[in-house]
């Protein structure tokens, strides 16, 4: 498989942001889901409404998300929506909390490694095209953040989310938690149901990573640390394979002295596992060339 490319700017702004969507060079057809985090209640180092809204309002698109699978403010429709306009997002977007209602979408992965199915927000049928906008961090269990994550626990239903964390043993967010299966098997759920929505979309989804707030924890956590390293950047691609990993190098290369703190909680999860498991399913790759804007 030949180089992806992932285009790399320094400075975070709205503005740089949509110039990152155009520079790849692909328009995103029809009806376009904009797949973001929106926040646990409690987070302080999610990206706000303000910074994205440019480029929600350029693609003319509507921001997508799903309830979780643990105990919080985004578990349930009814909470999650209520956080969703305490957020902010409401006052500039549609939003679509895509399992809001059942039953799931369920996908099939014929060449998963670990899972067979996944399971989503019913409300993904409605989107010709989708825009994976990450907001790339550090995460308790997986690791890492970025748009492998994304795809994978993101666009899966509460349902969804709990047959990826356990590996494809329950759908049944109460007891999930109770006997998690061994870390890689984790790991590898992701990339299989990752790869289900790439399969689902056609080629028509386009990937932004920003690299700000970079704490070691997640959006979705109520109480998390501060960032420990400085900001880095906006990258874009069509591969997400090759933008976590390159969002991964720039950690690695970097001359920030919160990198090892970092890089710790990637390392201690194993969670470049992911991406590994992603590549060899093929859907992207992990070879780049990163261009300078």
């Amino acid at each position: 498989m030949e180089k992806s490319k992932v285009y790399f700017c320094k400075e975070i702004t709205p503005e740089n942001i949509v110039k990152m969507y155009d520079v790849v060079g692909k328009k995103l057809p029809g009806k376009v889901a904009v797949k973001l985090h929106s926040g646990e209640q409690g987070n302080q180092n999610y990206i706000r409404p303000e910074m994205v809204k440019k480029i929600v309002e350029y693609v003319k698109g509507t921001v997508v998300e799903c309830n979780t699978a643990y105990e919080g403010e985004r578990n349930s429709t009814q909470k999650h929506k209520k956080l969703i306009e305490a957020h902010g997002w409401n006052k500039y977007f549609d939003v679509d909390l895509m399992d809001a209602e059942g039953p799931d979408l369920e996908l099939k992965i014929p060449n998963g490694k670990v899972i067979k199915e996944n399971y989503l927000g019913k409300n993904i049928v409605n989107y010709d095209s989708m825009l994976v906008l990450s907001h790339f961090k550090g995460h308790p269990m997986g690791g890492y953040g970025g748009a492998l994550k994304q795809l994978s626990i993101g666009c899966a239903s509460s349902e969804g989310k709990a047959w990826i964390h356990s590996a494809g043993k329950t759908k049944d967010q109460t007891i999930v938690w109770d006997n998690l299966p061994e870390q890689n098997l984790f790991l590898e759920s992701m990339a299989d149901a990752a790869s289900s929505v790439v399969d689902y979309f056609k080629g028509n989804m386009i990937f932004i990573n920003i690299m700000c707030n970079m704490s070691v924890d997640c959006d979705c956590c109520a109480v998390a640390e501060d960032p420990c390293m400085k900001d880095i950047g906006i990258l874009a691609s069509l591969d997400p394979v090759a933008i976590d990993q390159a969002c991964i190098d720039l950690v690695k290369n970097s001359n920030d002295e919160g990198k090892e703190h970092f890089l710790e909680r990637v390392n201690s999860r194993n969670g470049t596992h992911t991406i590994d498991a992603a590549a060899e399913l093929g859907f992207g790759t992990r070879e780049y060339e990163l261009i300078m804007q």
